[in-house]
């Protein structure tokens, strides 16, 4: 999640079945609505049609799974030069 000094405060118009449906899931996750809505946008992709198969779903996903998994090498790595960095300084 990013840092709440990075969040924009907006008001949007929902109905009572989404207010409590949201709630509902809020509760069951053990976080906010805000969290919530958030976690909607983040998963909402238009460009994805909603009909997709099996075979192109477990394909988007492997390739989402190479890209996370590069991402956190790489984090991994530079989090290392870090802590090379401070332990050398240190030193």
């Amino acid at each position: 999640m990013q840092a709440a000094e990075n969040l924009v405060r907006k008001q949007f118009l929902i109905y009572p079945g989404q207010v409590e449906k949201i709630e509902r899931l809020a509760r069951r996750e053990n976080t906010s609505a805000a969290e919530m809505v958030r976690k909607a946008i983040d998963a909402y992709n238009p460009d994805l049609p909603a009909d997709m198969g099996e075979e192109d779903l477990m394909e988007l996903v492997a390739t989402r799974l190479k890209e996370a998994i590069s991402d956190t090498a790489d984090t991994r790595r530079r989090l290392n030069e870090a802590l090379e960095k401070i332990a050398a300084s240190k030193g």
